[in-house]
């Protein structure tokens, strides 16, 4: 199988004891393709140096809801520089998370929105991150959806109707490690209802490993496991989810296939 995991945050220092060898398991597994997101100015420059470092590996830079207090003048124009370096291939993550309301609601907002201006200007994809702000992010992506070539929900986390109305505005539904576990009902029935065309995997790692990992480091090798559930869900092969997920994200970023 050829996996692409569209969401991983190599970055981080989880993986700095170990981050060439992560990278040889993933390939060993068959993970062929890593999408590393920034969150700030400065882990977007350091997706962006990994991406340049390593084969398979790419980036995307943007300001995270949690730092939306950063949306000015400075980090515009940082992006803007970061969005010339080679290799990368989309703005992200930027959403909404009324969880931990590190920033304030409206600054979340306007950086959310600027960002997918800077994204349509670029003609660069987006990948939105949404938590606890189901509603209010729909709203926000369905009045800018015109705006950027495409859109991917990373890691998603509502219900199965609400992936239907994203997938009908032409978005990618992005699953991660909790479709694995046990008492995933909703993640479940977005992978059964969600057609393949709409789906994109990702372990967002280091965080939400799937079983039999849970509560321990993620890592890209670890896609695998989220391939077979959504397949098991399906009652199709791993090999066509893969292959079916992986061309989703290649033609979404933009990037070529191994």
């Amino acid at each position: 199988m050829r996996i692409f995991d569209s969401h991983c945050h190599l970055d981080d220092e989880a993986y700095e004891p170990d981050r060439a060898e992560c990278l040889l398991r993933a390939g060993q597994w068959g993970v062929d393709r890593i999408l590393n997101p920034g969150y700030d100015i400065g882990s977007s420059w350091r997706a962006a140096r990994l991406a340049g470092l390593y084969d398979g590996v790419w980036a995307a830079v943007g300001i995270h809801p949690q730092k939306g207090t950063e949306h000015n003048t400075a980090s515009l124009e940082g992006l803007k520089e970061l969005v010339r370096l080679p290799k990368v291939a989309a703005i992200g993550e930027i959403g909404l998370d009324y969880y931990w309301m590190e920033s304030p609601k409206q600054a979340q907002h306007d950086a959310f929105v600027w960002q997918l201006e800077l994204a349509g200007g670029l003609g660069l994809p987006v990948i939105v991150h949404s938590r606890d702000a189901a509603s209010e992010t729909y709203q926000i992506v369905k009045a800018n959806r015109d705006k950027v070539p495409g859109i991917v929900m990373h890691c998603y986390s509502g219900s199965a109707e609400m992936a239907m109305d994203y997938v009908k505005l032409g978005c990618m539904i992005s699953l991660a490690g909790p479709v694995t576990f046990n008492n995933a009902k909703k993640a479940r029935e977005v992978a059964e209802k969600v057609p393949l065309s709409g789906l994109m995997v990702e372990t967002d790692g280091p965080y939400l490993a799937p079983m039999p990992y849970r509560g321990k480091r993620n890592e890209p090798a670890y896609t695998k496991y989220i391939v077979e559930k959504i397949a098991e869900i399906k009652g199709i092969t791993a090999e066509e989810v893969a292959s079916r997920t992986y061309d989703n994200a290649v033609r979404l970023f933009g990037i070529e296939p191994a």
